[in-house]
């Protein structure tokens, strides 16, 4: 049980990214440099979000809350991530390994359904643009982002709790730079083919559903593309949805390959490498993938700094 685990207070060590005891230094620089630009873009579009009226379409209010959740699932892993890095073998509580693991999965989690309000969206707006602000009211955006929270920390408090009532031995490495379901699993002592079952069929709605709401709606929107005529109509409707498509793509690409294949196939070096791709480099992305060819989102950057250098020029 749980309350026995906290009896003996079990301390996991985590290996980190790379296998052996050696520091990595550049690698360090490295993730430390992504984790900053991640900060930067993520925090600098939600600021942009809330501040400029220009940015008050339900798109932005979704990317906004993307941005917050992006920044924030970064923030549960890199900096153990970097430590790992120059300190191999960091030693992690069970508590904090847990509670690691709880908000990394409520995170991701939040992330899916986000994509896939931000998919419903784009496909109201191609497929009913007259009755856009009659479908995408303000009440409506608020009930999909609240839904989004509640569900995966729903969820996530059902898979942490189940992870955590197994039993793990005093001290066991943990081969990752942080505490994962299907790491924990694997160090797991006790029977875990109920907490397995329970976890993969909750697993399969998490994950299938935000997808296959992702994939209905870009089916109406290539139904809706394939009834445009002119090659300009076409055009606007890709450089609406094409950056959405495009982060869809990488963050359920690498989470299906991580979670959803044959225990058998099981690699802990695959398994780190994905793991930085959907945890690290999608989150980093994203606000860049949405801003550089967005230009509203250039216009607000612009009467931001032009803002600031004002008093400058009086």
């Amino acid at each position: 049980m749980a309350v026995t685990n906290l009896t003996y207070k079990p301390q996991f060590q985590l290996l980190g990214l790379m296998d052996g005891t050696d520091p990595h230094p550049l690698l360090f620089l490295l993730f430390l440099s992504i984790y900053l630009l991640n900060a930067l873009g993520n925090l600098s579009m939600v600021v942009l979000v809330r501040s400029d009226g220009a940015l008050c379409s339900p798109m932005y209010y979704f990317l906004g809350h993307l941005s917050l959740v992006d920044v924030c699932f970064t923030t549960v892993t890199v900096p153990r991530l970097l430590a790992t890095l120059l300190h191999p073998g960091q030693a992690i509580s069970f508590q904090a390994c847990f509670a690691q693991m709880y908000f990394f999965v409520a995170l991701g989690i939040t992330e899916s359904y986000l994509l896939a309000a931000m998919s419903y969206d784009r496909a109201v707006a191609v497929c009913r643009p007259l009755h856009y602000g009659a479908v995408m009211t303000p009440w409506r955006c608020f009930l999909l982002v609240a839904a989004s929270w509640a569900v995966a920390h729903l969820h996530s408090l059902l898979h942490t709790l189940l992870i955590s009532a197994l039993t793990y031995p005093p001290s066991a490495p943990v081969r990752h730079f942080f505490c994962d379901m299907t790491v924990m699993l694997s160090l797991a002592t006790s029977d875990t083919s109920a907490a397995e079952t329970a976890i993969f069929s909750e697993g399969l709605t998490v994950v299938l559903t935000p997808l296959l709401l992702v994939s209905l709606s870009y089916a109406r929107i290539l139904v809706a593309v394939l009834g445009i005529r002119t090659t300009g109509g076409r055009h606007r409707v890709f450089s609406t949805c094409g950056a959405h498509l495009v982060v869809v793509s990488l963050f359920f690409g690498s989470v299906l390959s991580v979670y959803f294949r044959p225990s058998s196939a099981y690699s802990a070096r695959y398994d780190r490498m994905a793991s930085v791709v959907y945890a690290v480099v999608t989150p980093t992305l994203n606000p860049f993938i949405y801003s550089l060819r967005n230009k509203e989102v250039k216009s607000a950057l612009k009467r931001g700094f032009r803002w600031r250098a004002a008093p400058q020029d009086e």
